[in-house]
């Protein structure tokens, strides 16, 4: 059984860090993408980052470029979302999610996780 298990949100002040995991169980992390996505109230989700299988190309939103980092450790089948310079606009939900590359990128994941709240606020 595919899971998704995201862990490491918080209440942050804006200008601090947080890193989200992301920790699969029950198919092989390194045969797959995974993407980072993000709920706010009120919102459309949006992605926010994707890292693929085979070569480690990322993709990122324009809206945390130079901030945020994905990552992952195929040895611990987890990805790891280092966060930087959160702003307020940053605060939702964030999910991880997996599939096949070019799916992952286009928001049409196969398994989604049920999602970790980040809140950044003074």
């Amino acid at each position: 059984q595919v899971q998704l298990v995201e862990s490491g949100g918080g209440l942050v002040q804006p200008g601090g860090s947080l890193r989200l995991s992301c920790a699969a169980s029950g198919f092989t992390l390194n045969y797959y993408a995974i993407g980072w996505f993000r709920q706010a109230p009120g919102k459309e989700r949006e992605g926010v980052s994707c890292i693929s299988s085979s070569d480690g190309s990322t993709y990122y939103a324009d809206s945390v470029k130079g901030r945020f980092t994905i990552s992952r450790d195929n040895a611990k089948n987890t990805v790891y979302l280092q966060m930087n310079s959160l702003k307020p606009e940053d605060t939702a939900v964030y999910y991880c999610a997996t599939g096949m590359f070019r799916a992952v990128v286009a928001g049409l994941p196969d398994y989604w996780g049920h999602g970790t709240q980040v809140t950044v606020s003074s």
